[in-house]
């Protein structure tokens, strides 16, 4: 590296000993030795991509020397410091940047797209945003456990212009959360300068519209750095509150290394090249005798021989063998379903009745259970299903959130990785597609990509025949049973309600749980009175035939009996599926082969639903038992109409009866 003969940046000691001040050197050398390195193997072809983060080292090496090492940090793809410095051995660095089995991800995602318990660290999705999130939720349940400790979480200037970046702030500030968010300032979003990404002086300025203390340092003076975010940390833990920082820094490589940076200014490079925090920092310490040559020396040998050892034992290693079962069986964490057999006591419940009861129950039973969703609190829900829940649990643990679904989603992954248990609500299912990200990027993919489980569970208030409109009435369970890694509940019946919620609690995967609005109050059973489990994955048989298969869920399950009833001449198996993923498939098939003629019926329109899947199921495995065309009834391809009238030409239940007994004729 060049010397500097004088540092330009202006260091004051302050009270740090020289142990401190060479501790800090060493951690910021050892990164920056490592991508010189990673930067010979990528042009060598040993590694596939590069995000270089030279140049900012002093934000990284600074935040969590700061920190406790018991507290969490959620870096970016720039921060090879944040994991250095936590004494991650390389050798495993190595074998996750090269694909191999010893690496945090199994080869399933690349650089520092993952986490790691072991170190407290949890790492970045390409999809900035949601880590901004899932830092709240860690420091909720910081908060919540009196743990008095403090979360960092990265992000660049690029990612504040997206939307988890203000949503993650406001709940911050609301909630009063114990969290350091850290905005690495580094001049470009890929090659858009900062001049075209906001109108603000300083990023730092928007803390004050959400009441958010907010701070500038210079990112490339690693003692302000370390002395300011150390001071920070420490206030936060005796008083719990959010706190922006603004790193004044720049990026001296390409986004990655194959895009260039031909769109720099030459002099603009030349300038931050000066500035370079090491070799600053360096010559500062030579000059206060501080660091010697010796010294100098020694950490460079020791930090290249660790290199060329780990990459020696990683490259030793032999590739993966790709193996279809260890994928499949990765994708959800293990669950032991415990069957807790439900009492002879039994009341007649409505579904909402059930399902408030299911929740109550489970609220009880986990003490690290939280609830968060709009007007869920003294409201009780849109719908009154927590109704009285805050009087009993506290609002702790019952939360009203601002209208963010997707910083809210995120923060049930946060308590998830701190060790809790989340249930949002999705005031309606249809405000889901602004939480869409989070579930099916962050929450779907976490085991599979590092073995973190979700422990959340999103309740989704669903479904036609209440006259709500295009954005109020949309049974969207095909958007989640096509994303590997969730799973999807969608009971009929006020007792598979019950069961099934706290079996969807007691899942540490991440569980879409449908409840029909139309059927709320509009059905009534039997429930026992005390807790109770139900297996997902497991069809009811409501009608036994020999006729024809019906399979259906929902609120089809009930335009289905009231068919029957009608038509007592049709022998039929009526299979209510209750659990879309997993799905029971041996009940389907079992069912099928029996009666040789099948018709599924669904609410959601026709093209891209779960009927289809089922469907091209049985012409796949049940083709020889088949007397007919497999049927599929869905509702019109429109937009849910909001006039009665309309609705119900919309629906399928008006389509049900003729279709069945076509197929029966067949």
């Amino acid at each position: 590296m060049p010397t500097i003969t004088k540092s330009i940046i202006e260091y004051d000691k302050r009270n740090l000993s020289d142990k401190v001040l060479l501790k800090l050197y060493y951690n910021m050398l050892r990164p920056r030795l490592i991508e010189e390195k990673m930067l010979i193997l990528l042009r060598q072809g040993k590694i596939s991509k590069w995000f270089s983060g030279i140049g900012q080292e002093a934000i990284s090496v600074g935040v969590t020397m700061a920190l406790k090492p018991s507290e969490y940090i959620l870096p970016m793809h720039r921060n090879l410091g944040v994991f250095t410095t936590r004494e991650i051995p390389l050798h495993r660095l190595f074998c996750q940047w090269q694909g191999k089995s010893s690496g945090f991800t199994k080869g399933r995602d690349r650089s520092f797209h993952f986490g790691t318990q072991e170190y407290n660290i949890v790492g970045m999705i390409s999809h900035l945003g949601p880590q901004l999130g899932v830092a709240d939720g860690i420091a909720l349940a910081n908060l919540l456990k009196n743990k008095e400790e403090v979360t960092a979480v990265f992000t660049g200037e690029g990612g504040t212009s997206e939307g988890d970046f203000h949503e993650a702030l406001n709940v911050a500030s609301v909630w009063q959360l114990p969290v350091i968010f850290c905005i690495e300032n580094n001049g470009y979003g890929l090659s858009t300068p900062t001049n075209e990404q906001y109108f603000c002086k300083h990023l730092a300025d928007r803390g004050k519209g959400y009441g958010i203390e907010s701070f500038i340092i210079d990112g490339n003076n690693i003692i302000e750095t370390y002395s300011k975010v150390k001071k920070l940390a420490e206030s936060i833990r005796k008083r719990p509150r959010p706190i922006l920082i603004e790193f004044k820094t720049f990026r001296r490589r390409g986004h990655e290394e194959a895009s260039g940076t031909k769109y720099v200014p030459q002099e603009l490079m030349e300038e931050w090249e000066a500035k370079d925090p090491i070799e600053n920092f360096r010559s500062y310490l030579f000059s206060k005798k501080i660091l010697s040559a010796e010294i100098d020396d020694k950490y460079v040998a020791e930090i290249k021989a660790d290199i060329d050892a780990s990459l020696e034992s990683a490259y030793a290693e032999s590739e993966i063998i790709p193996d279809e079962t260890n994928e499949l069986n990765d994708i959800y964490k293990s669950f032991d379903y415990k069957h807790h057999k439900s009492s002879e006591e039994v009341k007649e419940l409505r579904l909402v009745d059930a399902i408030s009861e299911g929740l109550k129950q489970s609220m009880e039973k986990h003490d690290d259970l939280v609830i968060m969703g709009q007007d869920i609190a003294e409201y009780g829900g849109v719908f009154k299903i927590t109704e009285g829940f805050v009087e009993q649990f506290g609002k702790d643990r019952v939360r009203n959130t601002p209208i963010c679904e997707s910083a809210i989603v995120e923060a049930g992954m946060g308590l998830s990785i701190a060790g809790m248990k989340a249930v949002v609500e999705m005031q309606f299912s249809d405000f889901v597609t602004s939480g869409f990200n989070p579930i099916v990027n962050y929450l779907a993919k976490s085991h599979y990509r590092w073995e973190q489980q979700a422990d959340v569970v999103v309740r989704m208030p669903c479904g036609a025949g209440v006259a709500a409109g295009p954005f109020h009435s949309q049974t969207n369970e095909a958007w989640f049973t096509k994303t590997p890694g969730l799973k999807v509940v969608y009971p009929a019946f006020p007792y598979d309600a019950k069961g099934l919620l706290a079996t969807a609690i007691n899942d540490p995967n991440p569980v879409l749980f449908f409840e029909h609005k139309a059927l709320y109050r509009s059905i009534r059973q039997d429930v026992p009175t005390d807790y109770y489990t139900l297996p997902f994955g497991k069809a009811a048989l409501l009608k036994e035939g020999e006729a024809v298969t019906i399979i259906t869920y929902g609120s089809g399950v009930h335009w289905a009996l009231e068919t029957l009833e009608n038509n007592s001449n049709i022998s039929a198996d009526l299979l209510d599926l209750r659990t879309l993923q997993p799905l029971d498939k041996e009940a389907i098939l079992n069912s099928v082969k029996k009666t040789g003629k099948a018709i599924i019926l669904q609410e959601d329109s026709m093209f891209g639903g779960i009927a289809s899947d089922i469907s091209a199921m049985l012409m796949e495995e049940c083709f020889e038992y088949l007397d007919a065309p497999v049927k599929r009834v869905a509702s019109m391809e429109t937009p849910i109409p909001f006039a009665p009238q309309l609705e119900q030409q919309y629906l399928a239940k008006g389509k049900f009866e003729s279709a069945l007994k076509e197929l029966l004729n067949y």
